[in-house]
C-alpha cells in the first residue's frame, strides 16, 4: 500500500524523502503525498509533471553532493513550473540517514496504527515518530517539541523559537472490507484493491481457493461458520458478499442486516435476486430502509461487461466513493484523542504552531 515506505526498506542505497507539505490552491496531490528518490530512480509519486521533475533534480543532487540538511521548498506551478494546476506546493525534502531510517523501520510495524512523524526543517537534524498516546516509539525525541496537532493533516509548524517542523500523520487505514466469497470476481476485487488504503478480511469456506500469494492488506479466513465474521467486523464497516451458494448469501444477508452500526452492504446478483432478497427479508422482519440501503446489483451505473476484472474495477470505484464520502465526514467532526488528556512526555519544552 505505501512503496515509498516498502520498496527499498532492504535496499542499501542513500535516499532522500520527498513530502508534500502544504498544499495552497489547487496541487497535483495532497499534502501528506511522498516519493523516495535514489540516485538510480525513485520509487511512488506526488504528481508526476514538472514539479516532480524539479524535486527529483533536487533530491539527487543533495544525494551527489552528500548534502544532508533536511529543508523545504516553495513551487508556485504556473509561474515557474507552467502546470495549469496554478497553485503553490511546498515540498520538504528528508535525507534517509541512520535516524530517518530506524523512524521508517519502526513505522513500516506500525502500518495498522495511527503514527504522528516529526522532522525538523530548520537548525540540527532532529526526527522522531510517536503513537497516538503522544509516546515516543523512535527517533530523536529529546529534541522534538513536547506537543503538537494531532487534529491536522500533514502541516508545517514553529514551535516557540522559530524552528519550523514538519508534521506527518502516518494513519492506519479507516477502511475495512469484509469479503465473502473466493471466486473470480471476488479474487479480482482483492487484486483490485490490493493496493489501496484499505485492510480486507477474505472470508470462505474453501480453504483451496485463496491464491498463495496475497496483498499485504488482505486477511483470509477458511471457515466453516462465515457468519459469524460479520459479528467481528469492525464498526462502519463495509460488507460485500458474493458466495458459490444463494443460500449462503441469504444467511450473510440476514446477519449483516442485524448489524445496527455496519457500512455499505453489497450483494452481488441482478435486479431479480434482488427482489428474492427483499421478499425473504421483509418476511424476517427487517425494516425497510435497511432493505433500500442493501446495494444489489453492485457496481458502478451503466457499466455492463460482466467480466471479473470489469466487475472488480466498478465496484473498486464504488468503495472508493463511500469511504472518501466517510472520511470526509469523520474529519468535519471534532477530533477528540486519549492523548489530549495524556501526561507530558517529560517538562514542557515549547509547543508549536501552524503556520
Amino acid at each position: 500500500m505505501s512503496d515509498w515506505l516498502t520498496a527499498i526498506e532492504n535496499d542499501t542505497q542513500a535516499s532522500v524523502l520527498v513530502t508534500v507539505a502544504l498544499v495552497e490552491g489547487s496541487g497535483p496531490r495532497e499534502a501528506g503525498a511522498k516519493m523516495r528518490v535514489t540516485l538510480d530512480g525513485q520509487v511512488d509519486t506526488i504528481g508526476g509533471g514538472h514539479l516532480e521533475l524539479r524535486a527529483v533534480e533536487i533530491a539527487k543532487t543533495m544525494l551527489a553532493t552528500g548534502d544532508t540538511q533536511a529543508r523545504l521548498e516553495r513551487f508556485a506551478l504556473g509561474p515557474s513550473l507552467g502546470q495549469c494546476c496554478g497553485g503553490v506546493v511546498h515540498l520538504a525534502f528528508e535525507y534517509v540517514d541512520a535516524s530517518l531510517n530506524a523512524v521508517l523501520s519502526a513505522l513500516r510495524e506500525r502500518r495498522q496504527q495511527d503514527s504522528w512523524r516529526l522532522t525538523a526543517l530548520d537548525g540540527e537534524a532532529a526526527t522522531a515518530l510517536f503513537d497516538a498516546a503522544g509516546r515516543l516509539i523512535a527517533g530523536a525525541g529529546a529534541l522534538a517539541p513536547d506537543t503538537f496537532s494531532r487534529e491536522r493533516g500533514t502541516h508545517v509548524a514553529q514551535d516557540g523559537n522559530g524552528r519550523r517542523w514538519l508534521v506527518d500523520p502516518c494513519l492506519a487505514p479507516r477502511a475495512h472490507l469484509t469479503l465473502f466469497g473466493a471466486g473470480h470476481v471476488g479474487a479480482a476485487i482483492v487484486r483490485a484493491l490490493g493496493h489501496l488504503p484499505c485492510n480486507i478480511t477474505w472470508v470462505d469456506e474453501r480453504e483451496d481457493m485463496f491464491p498463495a500469494q496475497l496483498p499485504g492488506n488482505v486477511c483470509i479466513a477458511a471457515t466453516d461458520t462465515p457468519e459469524e465474521f460479520v459479528a467481528m467486523a469492525p464498526p462502519g464497516g463495509s460488507f460485500l458478499v458474493m458466495t458459490h451458494s444463494h443460500a449462503l448469501d441469504q444467511r450473510l444477508t440476514q446477519a449483516i442486516m442485524e448489524r445496527e452500526d455496519g457500512g455499505w452492504f453489497g450483494l452481488i446478483g441482478s435486479h431479480t435476486k434482488r427482489k428474492q432478497f427483499e421478499h425473504r427479508l421483509r418476511a424476517r422482519g427487517v425494516p425497510d430502509e435497511r432493505i433500500a440501503a442493501m446495494v444489489c446489483p453492485i457496481g458502478m451505473p451503466g457499466i455492463r461487461n460482466k467480466a471479473p476484472a470489469v466487475i472488480a474495477a466498478s465496484v473498486a470505484c464504488q468503495l472508493l466513493m463511500v469511504w472518501e464520502e466517510t472520511a470526509a465526514a469523520a474529519l468535519a467532526a471534532p477530533l477528540r484523542l486519549a492523548s489530549a488528556s495524556a501526561p507530558p512526555r517529560r517538562e514542557p519544552r515549547a509547543a508549536i504552531h501552524p503556520l
